[in-house]
């Protein structure tokens, strides 16, 4: 069965037309696949309208302004109901954010100013009082200031929708379907949910964030979105066929029959994982029979039970940013074991918990007082909670305390030296400590590794692995820091389309490393997973892997059909390339077949 996709990352960024219809490219925040028509939504804030009233309709307006913020907040009440036992409780309360901006007094008084003094229509106040923040918010470069404008956008548009929806003479607007793929500028609350019927099947946006709000209830509610999508509103019209697979990150604009045939079929014929068909993570091989043990890379509770069913025997890595994400303070002791437990209870198997990777730019005040020249290179990972022990002491006897129901495994990241994992193994044992005199049940004797992403992590490999239980390569962050490319960054896409040399080099040294130590080693990252990289990976000896729940199916299909030893061929000679041009070469040559002729 051939691929139907081509290589995750194209060269240039923008449509392509191959005879299947356009293809654009993005950021897959929630993977997953989504057939269906699209359904554009352009912000009412842009088309709000900017008329003014006169004296006598002041009172008018206010009264209409007020009653609308009843009913956005008993909708938001409404909704938090429905997802009651839909989506994780912590990431359900994302919506007090926005009924705490639907009360706040700031943003009342601004518009009611507005009305009063300047004598605009409610839409307009509104629009111009949201536009104004958005526009100081983008300023500052801050992440986190950047989601708060997107969610005070968000209440806005609830509020416009009433107010629309009240009016007695409004235009007339196409009937849209009731199952749809969203199309937008940016990743928004408000369009995520609909409580006429609708059903958003996957969503397509221009920009957005891959932490914000939107995205984390997206990855709660399996619904496949893919963000950075340049060109997208120029490309896409109202109806418009779309197959949207944000697992590979890509969208097929009105394909040809023959292309929406390979998409439709296995959709209508094979069963979902949760059916349970006999196949299984565990059972991952390749070809010749190599067992490759294909674990899980989750960040909520929804995805390690998708994990789970089917058949995973770890949660290789687990992302725990969401807790830190939702509030301005930092979560409580009690909140981190909750959840902690919860995910050790839910996945029935060894779980290793990623501690919080936050840098400077996620805005979290109680880490970072203020936002770093340049925060991916600035205190992040180990760096930023060694200087916050409180934080980090925290985590650690929660996650401890959650190992009583589990094992438990514990992964450091952005580790520079072997300094930084002693004094993390130091607080291990005097968290340990502090449980056993207050009588807690704990992991007595849990595992401690490090993550591998930068250049000084590599280079000291051999001192890590001597002090470590395990290793894990973050291959995303150790290609964007090997090669001082920013991963983000479109124009700098082509470096992560196949393995660099140097980066194949680099992981030849961790394997043999690992090996003569006698200390696990895996990968995780979208490139440690792409189809495109596999046969290396392999090849180079690589023999673990982290994924998405969604992906891990058709990652076990993939590594049925590559021969070990013929990867290992692949894997020495992509080392001894000389440029990634080179590479390209071969990636295309197993792809087509001839390296392994």
């Amino acid at each position: 069965m051939t691929e139907p996709v081509p290589p995750d990352f194209p060269l240039e960024a923008g449509p392509e037309r191959p005879a299947g219809g356009v293809i654009l490219r993005g950021t897959p925040v929630a993977p997953g696949l989504a057939v269906g028509p699209i359904h554009r939504k352009d912000y009412e804030l842009d088309n709000a309208s900017l008329d003014r009233i006169p004296r006598e309709a002041v009172e008018g307006e206010l009264n209409r302004f007020h009653k609308a913020l009843v009913d956005a907040r008993a909708q938001l009440a409404d909704l938090k109901e429905k997802l009651a036992g839909k989506v994780p409780v912590d990431d359900a309360r994302i919506l007090d954010v926005h009924v705490a901006y639907l009360k706040d007094s700031v943003f009342h008084s601004d518009v009611e100013n507005l009305i009063l003094n300047e004598r605009l229509c409610l839409e307009a106040a509104i629009a111009k009082v949201i536009g104004d923040f958005d526009r100081i918010f983008k300023l500052v470069q801050n992440e986190t200031l950047r989601e708060r404008a997107v969610d005070l956008r968000d209440v806005g548009i609830r509020v416009l929708r009433h107010l629309e929806k009240n009016r007695s003479a409004s235009p007339e607007r196409p009937e849209r379907p009731k199952d749809y793929i969203l199309a937008a500028k940016e990743l928004s609350i408000v369009d995520m949910f609909n409580l006429a019927g609708e059903h958003v099947l996957g969503i397509l946006t221009e920009a957005g964030s891959l932490t914000s709000h939107a995205a984390i209830l997206a990855r709660s509610m399996r619904i496949p979105t893919l963000t950075a999508v340049p060109g997208l509103l120029a490309a896409v019209n109202e109806g418009d066929f779309v197959i949207l697979d944000a697992s590979e990150g890509l969208a097929r604009i009105n394909p040809d029959e023959v292309v929406r045939a390979q998409y439709r079929e296995p959709a209508a014929e094979a069963p979902a994982p949760e059916a349970g068909d006999g196949w299984s993570a565990s059972e991952a091989r390749t070809e010749d029979g190599v067992e490759i043990r294909l674990y899980a890379s989750c960040g909520n509770l929804p995805e390690v039970q998708a994990a789970r069913a089917q058949g995973v025997e770890a949660i290789g890595v687990y992302r725990t940013e969401l807790l830190f994400l939702v509030d301005r303070e930092p979560p409580t002791a009690d909140a981190l074991h909750q959840h902690y437990l919860a995910v050790v209870n839910a996945a029935g198997v060894p779980v290793t918990f990623r501690l919080l990777h936050a840098d400077s730019g996620m805005g979290l005040t109680y880490l970072h007082e203020s936002r770093e020249p340049n925060p991916a290179l600035g205190r992040s990972g180990m760096r930023a909670l060694l200087s916050r022990e409180l934080v980090l002491r925290r985590q650690l006897a929660a996650i401890l305390r959650a190992g009583a129901a589990g094992p438990v495994r514990i992964a450091l990241p952005f580790v520079t030296d072997a300094g930084e994992l002693r004094r993390a193994k130091e607080l291990v044992f005097e968290e340990r400590l502090e449980l056993r005199k207050r009588r807690e049940p704990h992991a007595e004797k849990p595992q401690v590794g490090v993550i591998v992403e930068t250049a000084a992590a590599l280079l000291g490999a051999r001192d890590l692995a001597r002090e470590s239980d395990f290793m894990l390569v973050n291959l995303d962050a150790l290609t964007q820091h090997l090669l001082g490319a920013d991963r983000d960054n479109l124009e700098l896409k082509g470096w992560f389309e196949a393995l660099h040399p140097c980066v194949m080099r680099a992981l030849r040294t961790l394997v043999e490393v690992c090996g003569e130590l006698g200390k696990p080693l895996g990968a995780f990252g979208v490139t440690a997973t792409a189809r495109q990289n596999l046969p290396f990976l392999v090849g180079v000896g690589l023999r673990e892997f982290a994924a998405e729940p969604s992906d891990l199916r058709s990652i076990g299909n993939s590594l049925d059909r590559i021969p070990t030893r013929t990867a290992q061929r692949a894997a020495n000679a992509l080392a001894a390339s000389s440029c990634q041009a080179e590479t390209l070469s071969l990636v295309e040559g197993w792809k087509h077949g001839y390296v392994r002729s």
